[in-house]
């Protein structure tokens, strides 16, 4: 557990024998994600919720402190709990839960417990997860006093939410309307006054006809959402080291699944620039086929299938609104095309660096590695083992199979395309090398799902594809001067998304053409400990920090590489988790300098990058160990 002392915007901790400083949204993302896939909150050091969006992840963000510059007290769009007096806080979640527990205490020796959850628990054959957040207050010593301040924005920060009182309740007009109810006289709240924690007090705050449904049953709440994730947690495969971080990793991907749909979203939030003032600031509100597919090969590799199963649907429907099943680069989390991307004018963005953005530019580009990634997404799903099992499951992964053929024709015919590429760069198109090796994907993958269902035609056809265009990109893309594959064909700049060819199945981590690429990337990528997406201008510059997941990707690769390569993989996975904050999350971007986390929070590539690395990590042990 951590302890510091509490301050208005900056706490002290010591890990390491360093000194880091922790604080408000101001300063750090020190922050905690609580959720239930229907609406994920964002809880700071002192217990006040920076940052939660109703009544679903890419909604109006209701409570937005977290980007309204340097005073958010003073903005629209705040919740926070103060002890009166706090001296010291202590933080944590409940193991193994997304619940989070705050205890605050004063210099007089009162204190207060807050334990922050949104519910998410079986009910009857459905999932119970409305847009809900409840907050608990327990007395634990003496008579603490607190100040409740509610301040529910709307239009994205520009205006509070009328409210309204009577009883228990307070009504927040707007749309959608949204309801604080609690189990004590509303009063205090309302009026903005402290007041005593005798008893237990239950707040529970979110769309007006959930909380009122909520308030009779919040205690049995916080009983049923604590044993779902442990439920949850039973059918989980974690490896035997750095298990903590891998299911910390794993409930956090969890979160960013959108129940209703099965749409995955790569963050919470909107524009936490990837470094200080440079203008880079996305909205990852939405879902990426590509971000999503990382999130499901992670939850799978760890037992976790149903995410899979219900991502796909959800991929089969989008496809199935266009007669050839074309995929575009974003969706929102009902399907549908996201909003044109405009700036939030009410808010001046984390730590004052805006502009923040609504909607993303991205969902107008070409981007043809999506189909790729729509193939290996069902990869869980096509076991070796559950071939020809059972007569139902045989018919069933045929007509997966037969759905998935739709984006290996758009894959087969776009892999020497130009496009935007991974990255979305926002400049000229260009034939992208890993655009290119995830249409192979496509082809291969499919050959081997067909294979694996003795569709001895179908496995023929996938493989001539493949084999043409692994042709291609060995030919196009591989630069002799350089000793490395480029990140264009017929180019001479590097890219890191080359480090997944061995995961990818492209070649084996052993070849001296990708051990030559390693090398390359090493050299001009590779600044400290951290690796680069790519070092050249793009339309806001030169890259500042490291784009974190490159990093994973490129501790998977040496993992792959075994031998020393191995060892240096392991001191380097043991060094980035050391960077997470308290909680055990990650931001999209690090500095390289500071290890200070940047970018939109926290990021499902980085925490699915734990979770890959440990994996890597523990086969490439036991292999080294069978072998020695």
């Amino acid at each position: 557990m951590w302890h510091w002392n509490a301050r208005t915007s900056v706490g002290i901790a010591l890990r390491g024998g360093r000194r880091l400083v922790y604080g408000s949204p101001m300063t750090s993302l020190d922050l905690a994600l609580i959720g239930n896939g229907r609406i994920g909150a964002l809880v700071d050091a002192q217990g006040s919720v920076v940052w939660c969006c109703f009544p679903r992840f890419d909604g109006d963000p209701v409570f937005c402190s977290l980007l309204a510059g340097e005073h958010p007290a003073n903005a629209n769009g705040t919740f926070t709990i103060e002890l009166e007096n706090a001296e010291r806080i202590e933080q944590e979640y409940l193991a193994n839960t997304p619940v989070l527990v705050t205890r605050l205490h004063d210099h007089a020796g009162n204190v207060v417990e807050i334990t922050d959850f949104c519910p998410r628990y079986e009910s009857g054959d459905e999932l119970f997860c409305p847009p809900l957040m409840v907050r608990q207050l327990r007395p634990l010593a003496g008579r603490p006093s607190v100040h409740v301040r509610l301040s529910p924005a709307s239009n994205y920060g520009c205006a509070q939410r009328h409210a309204s009182a009577q009883g228990n309740r307070v009504t927040y007009g707007g749309e959608p309307s949204l309801c604080l109810a609690a189990n004590v006289p509303i009063e205090p709240i309302v009026d903005a006054i402290p007041f005593f924690v005798q008893d237990t007090i239950w707040l529970a705050f979110g769309e007006s006809e959930a909380t009122a449904a909520a308030l009779k049953e919040m205690p049995g709440m916080l009983d049923k959402t604590t044993k779902h994730w442990l439920v949850w947690l039973r059918n989980l495969d974690p490896p035997g080291e750095w298990t903590d971080a891998v299911v910390r990793a794993a409930i956090t991907l969890q979160l960013n699944v959108y129940e209703p749909t099965g749409a995955i979203i790569p963050a919470v939030t909107t524009s936490i620039p990837e470094a200080p003032n440079t203008g880079r600031t996305w909205d990852y509100r939405y879902c990426w086929p590509r971000d999503a597919y990382f999130t499901v090969a992670a939850l799978s590799r760890v037992g976790q299938l149903r995410s899979a199963e219900r991502y796909l649907d959800f991929l089969f429907r989008v496809a199935d609104a266009n007669k050839d099943s074309r995929l575009v680069p974003i969706y929102d989390v009902d399907g549908r095309a996201i909003p044109a991307e405009h700036f939030a004018s009410c808010l001046t963005g984390y730590r004052g660096m805006g502009p923040v953005r609504i909607g993303n530019k991205a969902s107008e580009q070409a981007q043809h590695d999506l189909y790729g990634e729509a193939v290996l997404s069902a990869e869980g799903l096509f076991s070796p083992a559950d071939f020809g099992q059972a007569p139902t499951a045989g018919v069933g992964q045929g007509q997966l199979l037969a759905r998935l053929e739709a984006f290996g024709e758009h894959a087969a015919r776009l892999y020497d395309n130009a496009d935007a590429g991974l990255w979305e760069l926002r400049g000229a198109e260009r034939v992208h090398t890993f655009s290119s090796v995830m249409c192979w994907v496509a082809c291969d993958r499919l050959s081997k799902y067909a294979e694996g269902l003795r569709k001895k035609s179908r496995a023929d056809y996938w493989r001539a594809h493949a084999a043409k265009i692994h042709d291609v990109i060995s030919r196009r893309s591989w630069n002799a001067r350089l000793n490395a594959f480029t990140a264009t064909m017929d180019g001479e700049s590097l890219d890191a998304s080359l480090l997944l060819m061995p995961r990818l199945g492209f070649l084996p981590a052993g070849d001296p053409r990708f051990v030559g690429t390693v090398a390359a990337i090493e050299k001009h990528l590779k600044h400290g400990d951290f690796v680069y997406r790519y070092i050249e201008r793009d339309d806001f510059g030169f890259p500042e920090n490291a784009f974190l997941v490159c990093t994973f990707w490129y501790i998977e690769a040496l993992a792959a590489m075994g031998g020393e390569r191995r060892r240096q993989g392991r001191a380097l996975f043991e060094k980035v988790l050391s960077a997470r904050n308290r909680h055990g999350l990650l931001a999209e971007d690090l500095d390289p300098r500071t290890l200070e986390q940047w970018g939109n929070f926290p990021q499902t590539y980085c925490m699915a990058g734990i979770i890959d690395c440990a994996l890597a990590l523990a086969k490439a042990e036991k292999q080294n160990t069978t072998t020695s």
